[in-house]
């Protein structure tokens, strides 16, 4: 099974009223989703969003974003560079294939009779 993580990518202080409180001490932050699993490190191109009051500690859902924290959100969002959709290979997928090379070169070094001759 895979393990996902999301990495930050980007952080803002937004100095917009948070609706629940009032205050204006809001954090924008911008995630890309990273899957990690045995054989291979995978970037996703998925990239998720959250608003939090640092004073209520609520989560700001779209539904009750004001225009003046939405214009906010669409000038970060644009400004937001995620890394390159990838796949790497993990230390343990370049172990497997040496050892299945390996194996491979011994079942035809016998069906070849175990000799080499010059």
């Amino acid at each position: 099974m895979a393990k996902e993580k999301l990495n930050l990518i980007k952080e803002a202080d937004l100095n917009n009223n948070c609706p629940e409180c009032f205050n204006q001490d809001l954090k924008l932050s911008f995630y890309q989703k990273h899957t990690y699993g045995t054989f291979f490190h995978k970037t996703t191109d998925e990239i998720t969003n959250q608003i939090v009051c640092r004073k209520c500690s609520s989560m700001i859902y779209p539904v009750k974003w004001t225009d003046d924290i939405e214009r906010m959100f669409n000038y970060y969002q644009k400004t937001v560079v995620p890394d390159k959709k990838s796949s790497k290979p993990t230390l343990f997928f370049y172990i497997l294939m040496l050892v299945i090379t390996v194996l491979v070169a011994v079942v035809i070094y016998f069906l070849l009779g175990g000799t080499i001759e010059y």
